[in-house]
């Protein structure tokens, strides 16, 4: 009989090398297939937001999403005043809030409720300050994190009064990307992909009655849900207060957009694309991880490159490095940027530039010059 011959140790080390080669080849491969898998899911999640938007469009004479009265400024010039007068100006009747949804009641949510639903709706005449800053695009002053300084109804893109035209529930996938981490963790932690209900009520701890939302990982342009006058540039007059502009708070058509293809619609709020981390470390507290953790925005990195829809309808990533090229031609040539340098009392810091990573300066889309008739980049 023969004798079968066994591999030696030397064929082994061979074929274990060679197979650890192909892995080593294979897995960068792999992750760059997951990653960019990711990104699709993350512009099909723009495309169908843009078609809300159109739908929405479609039902308000091409008007664009809007929480505010257009004429809440001549109430008074500033939104703690304004809103109490609108009051005694309606018999008493509130401003429209922010409408969250209908959610199912968990055991133990305190403070107990009674029935069987509860309606989210945050009023803007009582509670916090906060709460009337929600329904203003972006707030551009205030007293502190209550006041709703730097937040407004352009992160609010899946609220009753707009996701109805796309998808009508406060946690579905849809508003959050897939490589948003921190804030896809905490709307699992609680459980609010899976609850049935319009909003979902969790026991985040915070000081108000209400937990607080985990909000989308996406962002409307405040700049363009503006009368454009708000955000003029300097050659018109620069930034003016709306609160002291009658109309200031009317939003454009969609219509009036002068650069669809050059304006930015709705964006990933956060840094995701070629991100090195997931929380901001000038940010404390945080919103998330009990504090722990803010994640990095958009415009905090040069490498940043979020997934963008734009008013014609075309979806890609804007790098900020394009962004700030861009501007910085423009400022060569015209003296003045392509975004607001004179919002309120921010400054040239504009929307959170201090809390960027590598000296990326730039606040495109969110403080736009001229709001819906600017620009955010240039053609190539």
């Amino acid at each position: 009989m023969k004798q079968r011959r066994a591999f030696t140790i030397v064929e082994l080390l061979v074929v274990i090398a060679i197979i650890a080669l192909l892995v080593s080849i294979l897995l960068p491969a792999i992750g760059k297939a997951r990653d960019q898998a990711k990104l699709t899911q993350s512009m099909a999640n723009l495309r169908n937001m843009g078609a809300g938007s159109d739908s929405y469009a479609a039902e308000w004479n091409d008007r664009q999403f809007t929480l505010l009265e257009d004429n809440i400024a001549q109430y008074a010039d500033n939104a703690d005043q304004a809103f109490p007068a609108y009051r005694n100006a309606h018999n008493g009747i509130n401003h429209q809030g922010v409408i969250l949804g209908w959610g199912y009641v968990r055991a133990g949510f305190p403070p107990a409720p009674t029935g069987d639903y509860l309606y989210f709706e945050w009023p803007v005449d009582g509670g916090h300050p906060e709460t009337r800053g929600m329904v203003q695009p972006i707030v551009f002053s205030g007293g502190g994190y209550y006041s709703g300084e730097y937040f407004g109804s352009f992160r609010l893109i899946n609220c009753r009064q707009w996701n109805v035209y796309m998808a009508p529930k406060f946690y579905d996938e849809i508003y959050f990307a897939p490589k948003d981490n921190v804030v896809r963790r905490e709307v699992e932690k609680q459980g609010c992909f899976d609850d049935p209900g319009e909003f979902c009520a969790h026991d985040t701890a915070m000081t108000s009655v209400l937990a607080k939302p985990i909000w989308s990982s996406y962002a409307l342009s405040p700049a363009a849900m503006f009368n454009p006058n708000v955000m003029a540039n300097p050659e018109k007059g620069g930034w003016t207060n709306p609160w002291t502009m009658p109309g200031g708070f009317r939003s454009p058509s969609k219509g009036q957009c002068r650069y669809p293809s050059l304006k930015t619609h709705i964006i990933e709020h956060h840094w995701l694309q070629a991100r090195r981390s997931s929380c901001n470390p000038n940010f404390t507290p945080g919103t998330f991880d009990e504090g722990a953790c803010e994640p990095w925005y958009f415009n905090h990195s040069w490498e940043s490159n979020p997934a963008t829809l734009f008013y014609d309808g075309h979806i890609e990533t804007v790098g900020v490095r394009k962004a700030e090229r861009a501007d910085a031609r423009v400022t060569t040539q015209a003296g003045f940027g392509l975004w607001s340098r004179d919002c309120g009392n921010w400054g040239a810091d504009g929307y959170h530039i201090g809390a960027s990573y590598d000296y990326a300066n730039t606040s495109f889309h969110v403080l736009t010059t001229d709001g819906i008739l600017g620009r955010d980049i240039l053609a190539d």
